[in-house]
Formats: C-alpha cells, sequence, structure tokens
C-alpha cells in the first residue's frame, strides 16, 4: 500500500484555498516540466503549466497513442494525462487508477469525456491493478513509480494488463552509474531530505535494472531518453514557489544539485509485451 504523500496534503489545502499559483500550476498535472529550450523558460506559474503539459505529450508521443486503444494511467493524480488525451483524440477508453479518493475526486469534477470517449477514475493499488488480462493497448505511469512499494508487482501487473504488442510508458528518476551506490535503498530512507515532504521514494532502479526487471516480467525495454536537461527549470520553480530554506526547498534544491552534476537524471521508458 502506497503512503500517504505529504505534498498532495498541500496541494489539496492551496488548491481548496483558491491559491491561484497552486491551481495554475498543479490543478490538472503533477509532475516536473519539459521546455525544449530551458534557457527560455519564464519561471511563473502559466509557463510552468504549459511545461507539465508537454512532458505529458512528450511522453504521450512515445506511447504512440492512437484512436481505438484502451489507455490504463496509472498514479493518475488529478486527471492531467487522462484529459490531455481526452482533449486531443477521439475513439479512446481512458481508465485513471489512483490509490487516493481526494485525488479521484477533483479528476472526476476536472475530466468529462468528449464525445466517442470513454473516460473512468478507479480507486486502487498500482501494485495490484485491477484490470482484466490482456484488455489494455497501453498503461501509462507518469513521474509516480518511485512511490510504489513493489516495482516488480506494478511491472508484473502492467504486463498482464497489456495485450500482446502494448505499450508500457513511464518516466521516473534514474540514478547515474557512480551515484546508485549511494542511494538509500528503502523507501523510507531519506535523501536530502526530500522525503520529509514528498513522501516514501525509491530512486535506486538504474536502466540496468529496468531492463532486467522487465525481462524477468516479460516486457522488453525498447526505449530510455534521457530528457533531465529539459526539466531543470522545474527545481527553480519549485524552490521560488515553496521558498529555499523549509524541508520542501532544501530537497528540491538536493535534487536539482544532482540533476545538474548528471547523478540523477530523469528518464522517460518504453517497454514493449512481445506480440508472440
Amino acid at each position: 500500500m502506497q503512503d500517504r504523500l505529504p505534498y498532495f496534503d498541500f496541494l489539496v489545502s492551496e488548491l481548496a484555498k483558491g491559491n491561484p499559483a497552486i491551481e495554475t500550476s498543479f490543478g490538472r498535472h503533477v509532475h516536473w516540466g519539459y521546455w525544449e529550450n530551458p534557457a527560455e523558460a519564464k519561471g511563473d506559474a502559466a509557463d510552468y503549466a504549459r511545461a507539465a503539459e508537454q512532458m505529458t505529450l512528450e511522453l504521450c508521443a512515445l506511447a504512440e497513442i492512437a484512436p481505438g486503444q484502451r489507455i490504463l494511467d496509472i498514479g493518475c493524480g488529478f486527471g492531467g494525462t487522462v484529459a490531455s488525451l481526452n482533449e486531443r483524440f477521439t475513439g479512446l477508453d481512458l481508465a485513471g487508477l489512483n490509490i487516493e479518493e481526494r485525488q479521484l475526486d477533483r479528476a472526476r469534477e476536472q475530466v468529462l469525456p468528449r464525445p466517442g470517449n470513454q473516460v473512468s477514475f478507479h480507486l486502487g493499488d498500482a501494485c495490484a491493478m485491477p484490470f482484466e488480462a490482456a484488455s489494455a493497448d497501453r498503461v501509462l505511469a507518469v513521474e509516480c513509480v518511485f512511490h510504489f512499494p513493489d516495482r516488480e508487482a506494478f511491472f508484473h501487473g502492467a504486463a498482464r494488463a497489456l495485450r500482446p504488442g502494448g505499450l508500457l510508458v513511464l518516466s521516473d528518476f534514474v540514478p547515474s552509474v557512480l551515484f546508485r551506490p549511494f542511494v538509500p535503498a528503502g523507501r523510507q530512507a531519506t535523501i536530502g531530505r526530500f522525503n520529509a515532504s514528498f513522501g516514501g521514494v525509491n530512486l535506486k532502479t538504474s536502466i540496468a535494472g529496468y531492463r532486467a526487471l522487465a525481462q524477468r516480467v516479460g516486457l522488453e525495454l525498447v526505449v530510455a531518453r534521457d530528457i533531465t536537461r529539459h526539466t531543470i527549470p522545474t527545481y527553480q520553480y519549485l524552490q521560488n514557489l515553496l521558498g529555499r530554506r523549509g524541508i520542501a526547498g532544501r530537497g528540491v534544491g538536493f535534487m536539482r544539485l544532482l540533476a545538474r552534476t548528471g547523478l540523477l537524471g530523469y528518464t522517460l521508458l518504453a517497454f514493449r509485451k512481445p506480440i508472440a
């Protein structure tokens, strides 16, 4: 069972207060941003919202979304990825899964199916997915797998849910070969005080680890795209928003240092289920 995440306590509280910066930045997507040219980042809420949407577009492009597909968005948060797909495609069956009802409540309010699409949101555990075998063409997991208590259980569930030829596409923070031995193994271990605000995390899985994990569950790693450079403005924005001296600000600052030095990358990964 995933732990309660402190940053969602903060976001839900601020959204209830009508905080305009939080509403703009995180009312739809709750993940890092993507800037094609990081030097052009403006550092305001609207710019961050555009970058967060672009991150979703990058991941969905990797997933090769097409009309007629059934797509599972695991760890769907406030439904931003489902909303983006619902707005840009027709003929999709979109299902979001989250372990927290309060996130799903907002998702259901924010995302209504457009003509030709189906949209549903489900309460459930990513490590015990409540979906039938071979029922999905794509499984997405945007910046959430590091919270899952058992990555292998999640991968087993994704492989089971996918139809032959289907794709699992996710984004994750991936340590370099040099940094990996120094990453705490447990989800509750403190990483630069990051966990105190962002909850239990496991940032220890390398690209080689992902390849081996995929093989164990019958998937094949087909793409590993390091986009760290395109995410760097995220850290500055979050520090400005949260304050540099608080626990959250210091945790983000530490992660920024790791990202800028190449010790902790931000990577998009795609895994295919073989047809035969």
